[in-house]
């Protein structure tokens, strides 16, 4: 089983530059060991159970936490079987990309 779960976390009142904080949850997930990946929305990490990869959320989100009043979380998961997806779906559609040129 693979499970991806792309999140961003979102410091609430706690001023107008939050990168410091978002900064606080991008490293618990790398920490992890788990594969990951961060872009300028969101931060997806790959893992064999819901339970891996979610506690390496719940972690980050409460990095954020213990420095913000209020924290939002939006959150997308896939799940199926086989793994190394993370890259693997990027691949796919960089090959139908360079195929069309």
């Amino acid at each position: 089983m693979s499970v991806l779960v792309a999140f961003s976390v979102t410091p609430i009142g706690s001023g107008e530059d939050v990168g410091e904080l978002v900064a606080e949850a991008v490293r618990v997930v790398r920490e992890s060991g788990l594969p990951n990946r961060t872009d300028a929305m969101f931060t997806t990490v790959e893992g064999e159970s819901w339970d891996e990869v979610l506690a390496v959320v719940t972690a980050a989100v409460a990095a954020v936490e213990a420095r913000a009043p209020r924290v939002s979380v939006v959150l997308k998961a896939d799940s199926r079987s086989g793994g190394g997806r993370l890259d693997a779906k990027v691949a796919t559609i960089e090959r139908h990309l360079a195929e069309e040129a």
